[in-house]
C-alpha cells in the first residue's frame, strides 16, 4: 500500500499524537540507556506496544512488530556504542567470534520460535524475560566470580546460542545477558561491555532481518510496517534517542544510580505484571 493511502486511512491527530509519543519513547529510551547503561529493547518493546494500543491499532501481531522494531534500533545504536569501544581498544574480537558463532545460531531459533508464537504467548515470554532482567540489574552479577577464566570451546558459543536466542526473542541487545556472562568469566567490566556492544550488532542485523520476512503479508501491523518492523517508529524514536543519552550521562554523575537501577527493576516489574494482567 502506497504511503499516501496509508495516511488517507489516518485522521490528522492520530498521526500527531503518534509522532510525539514515538519521539517522545526515544527520549526515554535514550535518557535510561545514558544513565543506567541498559539496552533500549527492554524499554521500548513495552513502550510501542502501549502507544500502538493507544491510538488502536492492537492486533495478535502488534507484539511481534514491538520486538522487530527494537531490534531494528539496535543496529545503528550498537554500530556506534561497538565502534566507540573499538577506539578504546575495549573490544575483545576472539570472544565476539567464539561467543558470536552461537549467537548466529540462538538468533535463527529466536526467530523461528517467535514466528511460531501468538501474539499473546510471546507477550508472556517478554514480561517473564523481563523479570529476570529485573533481578539481574538489583543482584548485578559482576560482582561475583564463577569461573577462573573464560569456559573452554564450546560453552562460549552454548552461552551465546543461549544469549541470541532469547535476545531475538524480546527484542534486546544482549548485553543484560551477554555482560553478567563475561564479567562472571573474569572478563573485566569494560572489554565485557565493549565485548557486548560488538554483540548487540551480531544479534540484531540478522534478527532484524528475520522479522521482517517472518511478518511479511502479516494482518493487523501498524502503517509503515515492513515484515515485523516498523520504520515510522525507527525514524523517529532513533534521532531523539541518540540525542538523549548525553542527558542520561549527564544525570548518571548526578544522581544515586545504584538507587536509580533499583526504582527502574521495580518498574519493570511492574510492567511485567500489566502484561501479564493484559493477556489474563
Amino acid at each position: 500500500m502506497a504511503v499516501f493511502d496509508v495516511l488517507a486511512q489516518l485522521d490528522t491527530m492520530t498521526i500527531i499524537m503518534m509522532i510525539v509519543a514515538l519521539a517522545a519513547l526515544g527520549c526515554v529510551a535514550g535518557v535510561l540507556a545514558g544513565l543506567l547503561g541498559i539496552g533500549g529493547g527492554i524499554v521500548l518493546v513495552p513502550g510501542l506496544l502501549y502507544i500502538f494500543q493507544a491510538l488502536g491499532m492492537d492486533s495478535e501481531s502488534l507484539i511481534h512488530v514491538c520486538v522487530g522494531t527494537s531490534l531494528a534500533l539496535i543496529i545503528p545504536n550498537g554500530l556506534m556504542s561497538a565502534r566507540s569501544h573499538w577506539k578504546k581498544e575495549a573490544v575483545d574480537m576472539h570472544l565476539v567470534k567464539v561467543i558470536g558463532v552461537g549467537v548466529l545460531v540462538g538468533v535463527a531459533i529466536g526467530t523461528v520460535i517467535a514466528d511460531n508464537l501468538a501474539g499473546p504467548s510471546l507477550q508472556l515470554v517478554f514480561a517473564c524475560a523481563v523479570v529476570v532482567l529485573a533481578l539481574l540489574m538489583i543482584v548485578d552479577p559482576s560482582r561475583f566470580k564463577l569461573f577462573k577464566s573464560m569456559p573452554p570451546t564450546p560453552w562460549p558459543s552454548v552461552a551465546g546460542t543461549v544469549i541470541g536466542a532469547i535476545s531475538s526473542l524480546i527484542g534486546i541487545g544482549g548485553g543484560t545477558l551477554s555482560v553478567p556472562f563475561m564479567t562472571l568469566s573474569m572478563v573485566p567490566i569494560h572489554r565485557a561491555i565493549g565485548t557486548a556492544s560488538a554483540l548487540g550488532v551480531v544479534i540484531a542485523v540478522p534478527a532484524t532481518i528475520g522479522f521482517m520476512y517472518i511478518g511479511l503479508g502479516e494482518a493487523g501491523r501498524p502503517p509503515f510496517s515492513f515484515g515485523y518492523v516498523n520504520w515510522l517508529a525507527w525514524l523517529l524514536i532513533l534521532p531523539t534517542s541518540l540525542l538523549s543519552v548525553k542527558m542520561g550521562v549527564w544525570l548518571a554523575h548526578k544522581a544515586p544510580v545504584k538507587i536509580m537501577k533499583r526504582i527502574f527493576a521495580f518498574f519493570l516489574v511492574i510492567v511485567a505484571i500489566k502484561m501479564w494482567m493484559d493477556i489474563l
